[in-house]
């Protein structure tokens, strides 16, 4: 029993590994890339609409709303980085259905560079936002004694990305390998089903726990919605 796809080698020629996360990552990627390519291919405008469309806009609009919820208020502005690593990790969550298939997510190299990509896109989005000296100096808030435990933080909340994610995602897949060998088939089928689920949540807490990161670089705190005021009744 393999406990993460990094163990399944197809091709080695010194140091240089092919192994099962590489290709998978790329396939899935390659998947993701050709089914939005044709689902965009024909986009409508009117009442009749394909029910590929009607899908994408479905988790367009969710996600969209999903990204307002935690407090941006231009999700649109980060929905191609939130949207794309939201629907990796689903897609590979879904994809275990495949006989044969094991997710790259189950791989720590797999979730740390998801979560390295988050360190990145964070104080991008920061400096775009607040501008590279004012970014720069929320580090140092509300006192400068705070600065080296404010670059401790934003290295131990990526280590956290990662190993949540590979942790939940592999414990998934050794579950559902060790009741294969040992239980009927019928457990398997359950363990896959929730397995399922669990890849959905993992998927959306990721994405969540990274728009949080975001908005706090960018201390974009808005709702995106208006604000109602309360105005005094006059005197009678």
């Amino acid at each position: 029993m393999r406990l993460t796809p990094d163990e399944w080698v197809f091709w080695q020629y010194g140091f240089v590994k092919l192994n099962a996360t590489i290709v998978f990552t790329w396939a899935l990627m390659a998947v993701l890339v050709l089914g939005a390519a044709l689902v965009t291919r024909q986009l409508a405008t009117g009442h009749e609409r394909s029910r590929w469309q009607n899908l994408l806009e479905i988790v367009v609009t969710g996600i969209v709303g999903q990204i307002e919820d935690v407090g941006l208020k231009e999700p649109r502005r980060y929905l191609g980085f939130l949207g794309t690593l939201f629907l990796f990790v689903a897609a590979a969550a879904l994809a275990t259905v495949v006989p044969g298939y094991e997710p790259p997510t189950a791989s720590l190299s797999t979730t740390a560079a998801l979560a390295l990509s988050v360190l990145v896109a964070v104080p991008l989005f920061g400096i775009s936002g607040q501008g590279l000296f004012a970014y720069l100096k929320s580090y140092a808030q509300p006192t400068p004694i705070m600065l080296p435990f404010n670059l401790i933080s934003e290295v131990s909340r990526t280590l956290a990305l990662a190993v949540r994610l590979f942790g939940n995602m592999m414990s998934g897949a050794m579950i559902i390998a060790i009741l294969l060998s040992i239980t009927p088939f019928v457990f398997p089928i359950v363990m896959t089903a929730l397995g399922l689920l669990t890849g959905m949540v993992q998927a959306y807490i990721f994405t969540i726990l990274a728009a949080v990161y975001i908005a706090a670089a960018t201390h974009d705190t808005g709702s995106g919605r208006p604000k109602v005021e309360l105005v005094p009744a006059p005197p009678d």
